[in-house]
Formats: structure tokens, sequence, C-alpha cells
């Protein structure tokens, strides 16, 4: 009896995706190595997506992959026409992450607020510990910008922005700031649809003033007292604006 020829082996696939993966991952493992042995410091300039392709061996939409995902993570900034950069000043991160969480999950807006004073009241608190003369000279210059602006709404919430980014480097722990400026990155997309129906920002600019000298006194408790009633006023505020601005009739 004739034997039946053996089964061939069911041919599989190549499997691109992994091979993309990894060398996504060794164009990352490349750019925290320089910066690691102190070849590439805050503000410097990458090689060119061309460079490091050719560097690497990998191809120039690999390259351009990882760099997005460095951003991401605030590790590098693009810049239009100048090439991609190692990010100058603290680390940041984008808020999309966070964003996408709240909306699959159902994160409530009070949720995140209540988190948002778990870490700007303690944030507050070490600031006011650890605060140097050029942070309180920052702080300063948002507080002065946001009485200057009280009836430019979308300056003001810049200003508004940028001091507690500015609590949260006087706090020295830069962990701290990431998650801050990750949070403070949604409201402020958030309120930016709403600011203009506010009526009580020069109010808000007093609660600010009230926080910064409470950091300027180095008062520990006043500070984080200061900042857990900002907060809570900023929480009702916002409410009233959201709904006014889905309000029928309104623009």
């Amino acid at each position: 009896m004739d034997q039946a020829p053996p089964e061939r082996p069911v041919s599989r696939p190549a499997r691109p995706v992994r091979r993309s993966v990894v060398a996504v991952d060794l164009v990352t493992a490349h750019v925290r190595d320089l910066i690691e042995r102190g070849e590439l410091r805050p503000g410097d300039r990458l090689p060119t997506e061309r460079e490091l392709a050719g560097q690497l061996g990998v191809s120039r939409p690999t390259v351009r992959t990882s760099l997005r995902a460095l951003s991401t993570m605030g590790v590098v900034q693009s810049r239009q026409g100048a090439g991609t950069f190692i990010t100058d000043g603290p680390p940041a991160l984008a808020s999309e992450p966070l964003g996408l969480l709240a909306a699959l999950h159902g994160l409530s807006r009070d949720g995140l607020f209540e988190a948002r004073r778990v870490l700007e009241v303690g944030t507050s608190g070490l600031a006011a510990e650890r605060a140097t003369g050029i942070h309180l000279a920052a702080m300063s210059e948002e507080v002065t910008g946001m009485f200057a602006t009280v009836e430019e709404p979308l300056t003001f919430l810049w200003h508004d922005v940028r001091f507690h980014r500015s609590i949260a480097a006087a706090s020295g722990n830069p962990v701290l700031g990431v998650l801050i400026d990750m949070l403070g990155a949604m409201f402020y997309e958030r309120r930016r649809e709403t600011i203009q129906t506010a009526t009580d920002l020069r109010d808000t600019a007093d609660a600010h003033r009230r926080i910064y000298q409470a950091i300027r006194s180095h008062n520990r408790e006043a500070a984080r007292a200061a900042m857990d009633e900002h907060l809570r006023d900023a929480q009702a505020a916002q409410t009233t604006e959201t709904a006014h601005h889905h309000a029928p009739g309104s623009a």
C-alpha cells in the first residue's frame, strides 16, 4: 500500500508588525542612550529623521513613529521647520490618554476634580516649603497677568494654567508636575469652550493671589487651604458655566 505523502507544514504569514515594533523600540532606546550619556541635553536638537534612519538601519516612517511616542511622553518636541528637540523644561504628558480613559470608563468631572484637589493641595504645601525667589517671581507674573486680562477670558485662562504649573515647579517634584500638567490640560481643553460665560474672573484672580501670598509667606497650611478653597469654587463655577454653555440659545 502506498503511503500518503507527508503533510506539508502550514505556512504562516510573516509578522511585519512585530518587526516594526522592535524597530521603534530600537530608535527609542537609541535616543534614551544618548540622553543618559549626556550627548543630548534639554534644548538640544536631535539628528534628522534621515540621519537617525541611516544610523540605525530603519525606515524613516519607523523613526517618525518613535519620535511621536517620545513626544507623547514629553521627552521631545517638534518645532515646525526647525526639527525635533529634547524638551527644555519640566516634563509633560499629553492629555489624550487620560481623556480617552475618561471617555471609555465614564470618569466623571467631579471625580477628576477630586483627583486634582488631592494633587494640587499637597503640591501647594510643598511649594510653600520649597519655593525659591525665581518660583515666586513666576507665580507673581501670572497673577498680574490674570488681573490684567479679566476682560479677555481665553488669555486669562492661559495665565491660570501657567500659575498652576509654576506651583508644581516650585514643589521640586517633577512627578507631581507631570500629573498636574496632564490633568490641567484636560480641564483647559474643556474650559476653553465655556469660560466666555464666566462672571467671576476677578474673584478667581483674587483666589490665585491668596494662594501666591501663602506660598510667598512659606505658610504650608495656609497654602493648602487656599488651594483647596479655590479648586472647590472652580468646580462649582465650571458646573455653572457648562450649564450656560449648553442652555438653549447659547452660542
